[in-house]
């Protein structure tokens, strides 16, 4: 695939902020066909250091909240003004994505990147932690890493040369979160596909010179994205 907005990031700055799999290149494909007109207000749910919350505001011309458990809000804020962007671009916010701190109604869309699959497991989640603050008519797009075909009861040993059965729980495949998203009212799955960039977005990873990078490194050159994959959902709220 081509990447055009992901290659206005210097690549020094985006090994340093990724924190799994390229961000920025999957939200790129995730943003394609996403149509969001410019100065709609976005969440950027789970956004880590904020690499995916800068390419929103920059590139695609969104308000964007990027609200995030673990980093630091100052931190964040001082890498997006070194991007030249300002607090009327870009919002970080320190949130758990089980209590936010927003009003309901509140996003025009949720954008949600690598994250998903730590709070979406929870069948009452999307319902009762998320849907509400989306607008009615509003859209909620996630990249969630994914397996081609659950296999849990068995994971295959290039699996388990880097991530423990506790770690591999939080990954499942479409039909997994096809059933677990369509206990919610209110939402429809516009749509719900394997990602095209998923090799490239690891790649990148593993060539990242950190800890967790090194890690992940074992597993992937074992053959693990044979059985790995990103998935790709687009949801309506009525």
């Amino acid at each position: 695939m081509e990447f055009p907005l992901t290659n206005r990031f210097d690549t020094d700055i985006v090994r340093s902020r990724i924190m799994g799999p390229n961000t920025l290149k999957l939200t790129e494909e995730l943003m394609a066909d996403a149509g969001i007109p410019r100065g709609f207000v976005v969440l950027d749910l789970g956004s880590g250091s904020g690499i995916s919350s800068a390419m929103l505001a920059r590139e695609y011309g969104l308000t964007a909240y990027a609200a995030d458990l673990w980093s630091d809000p100052s931190e964040n804020m001082r890498f997006f003004e070194s991007l030249g962007l300002t607090n009327h671009q870009i919002i970080p916010v320190k949130a758990d994505a089980a209590q936010l701190p927003f009003a309901h109604g509140f996003f025009d869309a949720v954008v949600c990147v690598d994250s998903y699959n730590y709070y979406g497991r929870d069948p009452e989640y999307l319902g009762n932690c998320l849907l509400p603050f989306v607008k009615s008519e509003g859209r909620i797009y996630l990249a969630i890493p994914g397996m081609r075909k659950d296999c849990h009861d068995n994971p295959p040993a290039c699996l388990r040369v880097s991530w423990t059965a506790e770690q591999l729980d939080y990954i499942h495949d479409m039909n997994w979160w096809r059933n677990m998203i369509s206990q919610t009212p209110g939402v429809e799955i516009v749509s719900m596909c394997e990602m095209e960039c998923t090799r490239e977005a690891w790649a990148d990873w593993i060539a990242c010179d950190n800890e967790y990078a090194i890690g992940d490194r074992a597993a992937v050159e074992a053959g693990a994205l044979d059985y790995l994959n990103t998935i790709s959902v687009v949801l309506h709220k009525a």
